[in-house]
């Protein structure tokens, strides 16, 4: 068990999964009214009032089309809100651990095999707001970055889906899982956490009926630019968990 844990972000998806796991206690999960990341004072009094060793951040802007549609919103959350929280726990306590979860899109994501020595290459606009919060990020004393990309197999809402367009993604109950296994393993740095690489037809059409497509049709009807190939190396995730 897991004790004094500041889930930050917990009612969305992520959020959610980790919340239904049993291995938490005194896990505190304040709702975006209580706690919002845009205002420092909303994270001084939830240290204070929670108290917490580790704070887990799952609080972000993720879709990329709203990301692409409202930048300024997604930076301010997904950078300026995340430079909020590390400026407020070097204020507070210098030795809370911070949990951040970034995606797989701060690598280039053309060649695939990733690892966490790669360099980075955001291909849109969401990628590089992950990527500029892992700066703040690396600046703590205790920290873990979390690069991923993960999905639901109950919540596939795509009908069409690119049979030429690889990954690393993750089932969310198997990622909460390696981020409970983080926690006992007490790591601490940068971690891929992923699965291997396969197609995201070859990925979802065992959990629901999909028709192939290309990645060339996806993007024909989109203005934000995709991944081609954003599987990571996850050896790091092996030798540790």
């Amino acid at each position: 068990m897991f004790g004094n844990v500041l889930l930050i972000g917990g009612n969305g998806q992520l959020g959610s999964c980790l919340r239904k796991h049993n291995k938490f206690y005194k896990l505190k999960s304040p709702s975006k009214k209580e706690l919002n990341l845009t205002n420092k004072r909303d994270i001084t009094r939830a240290l204070k009032k929670y108290a917490p060793k580790i704070i887990i951040n799952c609080a972000a802007i993720t879709d990329m089309k709203i990301a692409e549609k409202y930048p300024a919103k997604c930076f301010e959350i997904n950078v300026v809100g995340t430079i909020n929280l590390v400026n407020e726990i070097k204020k507070y306590d210098k030795n809370i651990k911070l949990i951040h979860l970034s995606s797989d899109g701060v690598y280039p994501s053309i060649k695939g095999n990733y690892s966490e020595k790669s360099n980075i290459g955001p291909y849109n606009l969401y990628c590089w707001s992950k990527f500029l919060s892992e700066i703040p990020v690396k600046t703590l004393k205790k920290f873990v970055i979390i690069r991923t990309r993960f999905f639901d197999k109950n919540k596939i809402k795509f009908k069409k889906v690119a049979k030429d367009i690889f990954t690393s993604s993750i089932e969310i109950n198997e990622l909460s899982k390696k981020i409970l296994k983080l926690l006992k393993n007490n790591f601490s740095g940068i971690i891929n956490i992923g699965t291997k690489r396969m197609s995201l037809f070859d990925r979802y059409k065992k959990y629901k009926k999909i028709i192939p497509i290309y990645r060339s049709e996806i993007l024909a009807s989109l203005d934000i630019q995709l991944a081609k190939d954003s599987s990571m190396n996850i050896k790091k995730m092996q030798k540790f968990l």
